[in-house]
Order: structure tokens, then C-alpha cells, then sequence
């Protein structure tokens, strides 16, 4: 599916919204540690540039030395931009790797695992026939022939859910 790097950074804000933060699931996906890294990295990276673009300055500058001028901050200037803007780029980098992550078709394998959960998961919500039609829908919205990872996402959010 062709899409803009605005709707890959939505998607992929979605994705790493939709995973349950469960640690169990390290065991079966390789994607859970992908999308703990990059809920770390949009979390904490962003005041990170700041704190490294801030000391950056202040170190150059000379004050914590007792020989601090203006000057010394502003050579310093192009420094510190490079390695804030490449620290603030890097939350960018995880949503965009996350959302084409997400868009991609499950391999064969996992896509049988996805369509038995989904039926399971089907018969859990009929058993208990309480839970009312937002699962229902969700669950319907979640039949499809060939599933993404973002729907694998979506299945173990409601099977998280569910089981409450």
C-alpha cells in the first residue's frame, strides 16, 4: 500500500498503541521488544535531545569553568543542533519503522496462528454473550483474509480485553 510519511508516523503511533503491554508476549513475537524500544525511544528521547542540546551549550560556553563568554556558547552552536536534531529525530525514525512494520502482510505462519486466535476469541465473546456488540464489531472488523500486523495487534489488544 502506497501512503504518505505523515500516515506511516499515524500508523505507526497506532500500532505501538494497540500492542498490550504484557511481558508474556516476549515469548512468542519478536515485534513486542521492536515496540518496547520504540514506546522507550518516543518517550524519553525527545527530552534527551534537549537536555544534550542545552549541556552541550552551557559546557562550550566556558561558565562551569569560571571563563564563560557568549562566544565560546555560539561556535558551539552548530554542534549542539546536529546532535539534538539527530536525537530528535530518532522518536521519527521508530514511528515511521513502526508503521511500515504494521502495514506489512503477516507471514503465512503467524497469519494461520492470527485466523485460529480469531476464532477462539470468537468463541469466548459467544460463550459469555455479555460483553455486547463492541466486540462483536471489533471482532468483525478483524475477519480478514490476508491480516497486517497492526490487525495481529488489534487481536491481542481485544484477546487482552476480553479475558479481564
Amino acid at each position: 500500500m502506497n501512503i504518505s510519511v505523515v500516515q506511516l508516523i499515524k500508523l505507526g503511533q497506532k500500532y505501538l498503541s494497540l500492542w498490550p503491554d504484557k511481558p508474556e508476549l516476549t515469548q512468542y513475537f519478536q515485534d513486542y521488544r521492536g515496540v518496547q524500544s520504540a514506546r522507550f525511544i518516543c518517550r524519553y528521547f525527545p527530552a534527551l535531545a534537549m537536555f544534550t542540546f542545552i549541556m552541550q551549550l552551557y559546557v562550550a560556553s566556558g561558565y562551569p569553568m569560571g571563563q564563560g563568554s557568549i562566544n565560546n556558547a555560539m561556535q558551539a552552536l552548530p554542534q549542539a543542533l546536529v546532535y539534538g536534531l539527530f536525537l530528535i529525530s530518532m522518536p521519527v525514525q521508530a514511528l515511521v519503522f513502526s508503521g511500515v512494520k504494521a502495514d506489512k502482510f503477516l507471514p503465512p505462519a503467524l497469519a494461520s496462528w492470527y485466523h485460529s486466535g480469531l476464532a477462539k476469541v470468537k468463541q469466548q465473546v459467544t460463550e459469555k454473550k455479555g460483553l455486547g456488540s463492541k466486540n462483536d464489531n471489533a471482532i468483525a472488523d478483524l475477519a480478514t483474509y490476508k491480516p497486517r500486523y497492526i490487525d495481529l495487534a488489534k487481536l491481542l489488544q481485544l484477546t487482552f480485553t476480553t479475558i479481564k
